[in-house]
């Protein structure tokens, strides 16, 4: 049986004909760069998030830079982040001329760990990135108490947690800027790259909308150094159409992550201690990926590609780690640690009964 880590064409049939009315609609329009559609995908996703403000934007990686030029990081400035996620978000500091600080993770719950921030704040420290890795919150309240002893900005990455919740707040409403994004894998996926900032700030927010259209605030005027990072209403489109359907794939999702849990509680693996299964530690896990710790992680997944089972590392390499940052000196035992171990399993919402009993099956062939 085969099982795809992701079946995008299942999604899409279940509601084809809103996807093709929505893009129709944009054709016949013939208004593609912002506009209305935008507009109603910010104000709704704004909303979603438990945020004021949204401001559509290129991608994902793209919002984060542009939070971070919003601050006025650059060359000089520390930017405190985790030391296991996707490139993206250490790349962004980075590109911005400024330094990434890594910290450690919890080995629970994959995010960075708030007791290893203050060792690492200097005089040059300017903001703290957090990644809700896997669609889990770190631990915000802590991480944003620290942030205000130390007058630090907070960019929320949630690039992976629409949705995500900690004590009943929805991920990227704790920080000073939300970053989301919607390329096609994410639990609210577009049509392409696009992604979203979002922001209880007024000012930043309208800061913001400038640094999208190259600094322009009048028929070529530019009062800042921005660039080009407007978000398609071909994506807004896609993105409205789905959104309501979200609540109910994250639900799926979850319902999926508990079928895991008893399949393989059923398995004896985790009693034989052969892998270890991924942990809810705040209030609303939203599953963008079930990410299992297996041993011998690496003939595992050659194993299951053999049963046409797909699977994926996040991540291999921890980012201090990566070739290009070689001045990157940090003790990260729990990142390495990870990226040995690391596994994850398809959790789309589609998925049968059928195909997860057939992932947990072929796992339980492998280890005996």
């Amino acid at each position: 049986m085969k099982v795809p880590l992701l079946d995008l064409i299942a999604q899409y049939r279940s509601i084809q004909s809103e996807i093709d009315g929505a893009v129709r609609e944009v054709f016949t329009s013939q208004q593609f760069v912002l506009g209305t559609r935008v507009e109603a995908l910010e104000k709704a996703l704004a909303d979603y998030c438990q945020c004021r403000h949204g401001i559509g934007v290129t991608s994902g990686t793209d919002a984060l830079l542009l939070a971070l030029l919003c601050e006025g990081i650059g060359p000089g400035d520390e930017v405190i982040t985790t030391a296991y996620s996707f490139f993206a978000t250490a790349g962004s500091i980075a590109r911005t001329g400024a330094r990434p600080i890594f910290v450690d993770i919890d080995p629970l719950s994959f995010n960075l760990r708030p007791e290893q921030i203050e060792a690492r704040i200097t005089s040059r420290t300017r903001a703290i990135i957090p990644v809700h890795l896997y669609g889990q919150m770190a631990r915000m309240d802590r991480i944003m108490d620290i942030a205000r002893a130390h007058d630090l900005v907070v960019i929320e990455d949630a690039a992976q947690a629409i949705g995500a919740e900690e004590n009943g707040q929805r991920a990227g409403s704790f920080g000073h800027y939300g970053c989301l994004s919607f390329f096609p894998s994410k639990n609210l996926g577009g049509a392409g790259d696009g992604g979203m900032i979002v922001t209880n700030d007024e000012e930043r927010s309208q800061r913001l909308r400038v640094l999208r259209v190259h600094g322009t605030t009048g028929l070529y005027e530019h009062s800042l150094l921005g660039g080009n990072f407007r978000l398609d209403a071909l994506q807004a489109a896609v993105l409205l159409a789905k959104l309501a359907h979200l609540d109910g794939w994250s639900e799926a999702r979850k319902r999926h992550a508990a079928r895991y849990d008893a399949l393989f509680a059923d398995s004896g693996l985790v009693h034989k201690e052969r892998i270890r299964l991924p942990r809810v530690v705040q209030s609303r896990h939203v599953f963008n990926q079930y990410v299992i710790r297996a041993e011998r992680r690496d003939e595992l997944q050659r194993f299951l590609g053999d049963q046409e089972v797909a699977s994926q590392v996040y991540y291999p390499i921890p980012l201090p780690r990566q070739k290009c940052f070689p001045d990157a000196v940090v003790d990260c035992p729990e990142s390495d640690r990870a990226a040995l171990e690391v596994l994850a399993l398809p959790i789309y919402p589609e998925l049968t009964d059928l195909q997860l009993r057939h992932v947990v099956d072929s796992i339980s062939r492998f280890y005996a």
